[in-house]
């Protein structure tokens, strides 16, 4: 047996979304020999978790059976005198309502080391992700956090005077709490709001005034929920845009508004190009896991595209086919001490909205867009006689498109290819990514190009401890950007489920929408 020192972290898992959670959170759940956890804790916080890992539920939900607390403190100290890491993850802040106090002192009487690590508690998490702010100049210059497990103990007629109060664990005596307040003096038409399970994808909101809201939430379960009370709810209705601007007396769900909601979606994009696509994913409810299967960089030399630079007075045309392309090619320029200026006299066609709009982020409008969005349009719709037209075509400097260049040769143009960037395969998969793989917790699976498709399928291949498996790739779906994504899909993956009618990154989405849409009706 390895004579290895154990230890036990205290962990706060926030709310119940990863992306909330600290980023120390995570990389312990990562290292996690002994999960004990609470039953409030979410599956993709526990897809984080090695699959070697023990993981123990010990309960704590409310109304519903837990393990005795002096069981679970056994359980700590026994797993980590074996020299386990040990990770006892809380749900929202182990030191608000956590009960940690009883964890820490045994740990410490058996002289075991134990770390704390804080979370995001619902407390501050469920106001804020409901659009009602617990402070504000006019309205309220303080607030009031409790629980309602025992309302019998709490000080109403002090508590009333305080202008919001924040209760937990108040769902299944909202009857009493209720009544206290409106019995110590505070008026029925004061704004209440109803949160249960804040940051979850499943999060509903009910709203109403002391008068009503027993009636509102009748034969609901409201547990697990925050309660906000006080007239910082009415300035919800400023600040949330995209719901009725009245208070609502029927639940307001995130559902409503988000149609990818409980869906867990892999981008498979560079990491310096995956952001905005998994934001946009999140706003429609989705879990978004970024593996990234791209890694851009400089190409091998910059001798090719230097000449050209030097030259660029001899082009008529500039082809910018990809974002990659526009960001590599005024960098370069920029290094040799030109701008913008120096392209006066050239045309420049490019591929694609998200093209354009890179184009436009250096002050210059596109000549042309090829209609398709896809390179191969470029020369069935190009402006210009292509006969003795001279074309600078910088481009990736492996992978690209060679059928391009034939086409535009063939009609009479000199295409003068030059590598403005390298995109390369990673050389590991993203531990997150790795985990949710494993434990088949992905849905979709979204690709925007042919080489993200191959290099995804080279990572598998190159991990040992996971493969693609056929019943499981037949209840994933495959997301494509096009129609040359979509055959590497077909190739390598043997299916592609969905392919953008426009062919980017807002018509991919739209796609998947309409696929989860769809499938949700059959």
């Amino acid at each position: 047996m390895k004579n290895q020192k154990g230890k036990v972290y205290l962990v706060g898992a926030g709310p119940g979304d990863c992306n909330l959670m600290t980023v120390r959170s995570q990389k312990l759940l990562s290292q996690a020999e002994v999960l004990i956890y609470d039953a409030l804790i979410d599956i993709p916080q526990l897809e984080l978790i090695p699959a070697t890992c023990r993981k123990i539920e010990v309960g704590k939900r409310g109304g519903k059976p837990s393990t005795q607390q002096q069981e679970i403190n056994r359980l700590l100290v026994e797993h980590c005198q074996l020299g386990k890491q040990v990770v006892r993850l809380k749900s929202g802040d182990p030191f608000i309502f956590g009960r940690s106090s009883s964890e820490i002192q045994a740990l410490i009487t058996a002289s075991c080391e134990v770390e704390v690590i804080p979370g995001i508690s619902s407390v501050f998490a469920a106001p804020l992700l409901a659009g009602i702010p617990l402070t504000d100049p006019v309205m309220s210059r303080c607030f009031a956090v409790m629980s309602a497990h025992e309302p019998d103990a709490l000080e109403w007629e002090a508590l009333v005077r305080i202008e919001t109060l924040v209760i937990l664990m108040g769902g299944r005596n909202l009857n009493e709490i209720i009544w206290q307040l409106q019995k110590h003096g505070r008026s029925p038409e004061t704004p209440i709001a109803i949160i249960r399970d804040c940051g979850r994808p499943q999060q509903q909101i009910w709203l109403g005034t002391l008068s009503d809201i027993v009636q509102q939430t009748a034969g609901e379960s409201l547990s697990p929920c925050v309660i906000i009370i006080g007239e910082v709810v009415r300035l919800r209705e400023y600040l949330i845009q995209s719901e009725s601007t009245n208070m609502s007396h029927t639940p307001a769900t995130a559902n409503h508004s988000q149609p990818l909601a409980e869906k867990t979606i892999l981008v498979t994009r560079a990491a310096s190009q995956s952001g905005q696509f998994s934001d946009r994913l999140q706003q429609l409810g989705a879990r978004a896991i970024e593996m990234p299967a791209l890694v851009i960089g400089a190409p091998s030399s910059w001798e090719l595209l230097d000449s050209a630079i030097a030259q660029l007075s001899s082009f008529h045309w500039l082809i910018l086919t990809s974002h990659n392309a526009v960001d590599c090619f005024f960098q370069r320029l920029q290094a040799k001490g030109k701008d913008a200026r120096s392209l006066f006299g050239i045309k420049i066609a490019v591929v694609g909205k998200k093209t354009a709009e890179s184009l436009r982020s250096h002050s210059l409008q596109p000549d042309f867009i090829p209609p398709n969005f896809v390179a191969d349009s470029l020369v069935e719709n190009f402006p210009d006689n292509l006969q003795n037209c001279k074309i600078l075509f910088p481009r990736v400097e492996s992978g690209g498109r060679e059928v391009l260049v034939k086409e535009f040769t063939a009609k009479g143009a000199q295409v003068i290819e030059v590598p403005a960037y390298q995109s390369c395969c990673p050389e590991t998969i993203d531990p997150i990514a790795l985990r949710a793989l494993q434990n088949q917790a992905i849905d979709i699976i979204t690709f925007a190009s042919s080489k993200t498709v191959h290099n995804f399928c080279h990572l598998i291949e190159k991990n040992p401890e996971f493969s693609l498996s056929k019943d499981w790739l037949e209840s994933v779906c495959i997301a494509s950007i096009g129609p040359e994504t979509s055959k590497s899909c077909q190739n390598l993956l043997g299916k592609v489920d969905v392919e953008a009618t426009e062919y980017t990154l807002d018509g991919l989405t739209e796609a998947i929408v309409q696929w989860v849409t769809k499938h949700q009706t059959l």
